[in-house]
């Protein structure tokens, strides 16, 4: 029998990569409220979006699962809509847990603490936040709640926290008022921090290292990490260059982070949801960080499953949703390595040049596995692009496949020169 999967914010691109996926004729997929309304919006104004979603499930012959790849707020629409029908979920407030960065660390100065830099929460509407302020500088400040490194800053000295909280407290309502309104879903409030809301901005240590996700799931509190993939900044170790799978960490490296992850994921009771994990190592003290927990798979990284394993891991969040046994990954892809590129450019400027889809057809031609998203438009300034971090501008992402690290980054720098993106100005890049 077609099962009925639902899907919040499902795009073409999306829907192509579900369709890779084991038994994927036993699937009926269906958006669950328009991608526009959940990706990049200048708002969110979730009484409409809620309203929208329990709407279209009404109206559907069956709801068997409910699934979601996008952040905040799909996240947190996630336990809500699946309670109304009886599905498995997490509960909405182990979910907040890691939708809070501020509440995060405090669950993981309980649970981890070895593994969490010195934080502090701050009121970003103070009359005076310096005063308020413990944390010795430099650090880093973000808001509690956002994604893509969105509106995060490294703190060097007072007049720069000063601007800092200027621009945070100007923008931090797009995300601190659609969390707020779900936190008034929860049905065990006091199980979480009594101080904190979406307001909230969090000071942190600086942490670095080698960065890693560690992919996988919890099903009736068993933890199952699958994968690790590393993370590759720039040249301001800052900004993400790739994504590559499988991680090059020592095994040791990474089984220490595994059992770090199943120790803070039971503590806050996540359970029935898959999950995703930014783990530090540094190797000159052999100090491994927890950056974040998310309550879901990456999607960035369903191509490089694709690519590697011959499915993307969306299988993995529809067996958990249908309260299934995941069987991932298994050894059916196409090359021993895959990754995302996103090049990225340094500063401000007119966008001259992009290139054409019979330009991007001609080099898949070259690499089939090839996948390229270019996110400008001639004529746009890179500055008008949302969800950037603070010090780059992501036109595109690339996915390749390859033999090893060094022909993934080959093949990058080639495809770069061939798409020939131009600009009103000459910026660095990461792939100049």
């Amino acid at each position: 029998m077609t099962k009925h999967v639902f899907v919040i914010g499902l795009d073409e691109f999306n829907l192509r990569e579900l369709q890779t996926v084991h038994n994927a004729s036993e699937y009926e997929f269906h958006g669950l409220v328009d991608y526009d309304v959940m990706v990049n919006p200048p708002s969110y104004p979730m009484a409409e979006i809620m309203a929208d979603a329990r709407k279209t499930l009404a109206e559907a012959p069956s709801v068997d699962a409910i699934i979601g790849h996008w952040d905040f707020p799909t996240t947190s629409m996630l336990p809500i809509l699946r309670r109304e029908y009886g599905l498995p979920t997490p509960s909405l407030e182990s979910v907040l847990y890691c939708e809070s960065k501020y509440w995060c660390r405090i669950a993981n100065e309980e649970a981890v603490p070895e593994c969490t830099p010195p934080f502090q929460g701050l009121d970003p509407y103070s009359d005076d936040p310096v005063a308020d302020l413990q944390m010795e500088y430099p650090f880093w400040l973000k808001p509690t709640t956002a994604f893509s490194s969105y509106l995060g800053f490294r703190i060097e000295g007072e007049p720069q926290f000063r601007e800092a909280m200027d621009t945070i407290r100007e923008h931090i309502h797009v995300f601190a008022e659609p969390f707020d309104y779900i936190l008034q879903s929860c049905e065990n409030r006091e199980r979480l921090p009594a101080k904190g809301s979406g307001a909230t901005v969090l000071a942190e240590g600086l942490i670095g290292g080698n960065l890693c996700t560690l992919e996988g799931y919890i099903q009736n509190g068993e933890v199952v990490t699958y994968a690790v993939i590393d993370s590759l900044r720039g040249s301001n170790n800052v900004s993400f260059l790739s994504y590559q799978y499988p991680s090059q960490l020592p095994e040791g490296i990474q089984n220490r982070m595994k059992a770090h992850a199943e120790k803070i994921l039971t503590h806050i009771g996540l359970d029935h949801t898959p999950f995703n994990m930014e783990f530090f190592w540094d190797p000159l003290t052999d100090r491994i960080w927890l950056l974040e927990i998310n309550p879901r798979i990456s999607k960035s990284h369903c191509p490089i499953f694709q690519m590697a394993t011959g499915a993307s891991h969306h299988e993995v969040a529809i067996d958990i949703a249908l309260g299934r046994r995941p069987d991932f990954p298994r050894p059916e892809g196409r090359f021993p390595m895959a990754g995302k590129f996103m090049p990225r450019v340094y500063g401000d400027a007119q966008v001259t040049r992009v290139p054409s889809p019979a330009e991007i057809e001609a080099i898949h031609r070259h690499y089939p596995e090839l996948i390229v998203h270019v996110y400008v438009e001639e004529g746009m300034w890179l500055s008008e692009l949302r969800g950037q971090d603070s010090y780059s501008f992501e036109i595109a992402d690339l996915f390749i496949g390859g033999a090893n690290e060094e022909e993934l980054h080959a093949k990058f720098r080639e495809t770069m020169q061939l798409l020939d993106f131009q600009f009103s100005a000459v910026l660095p890049t990461n792939y100049g």
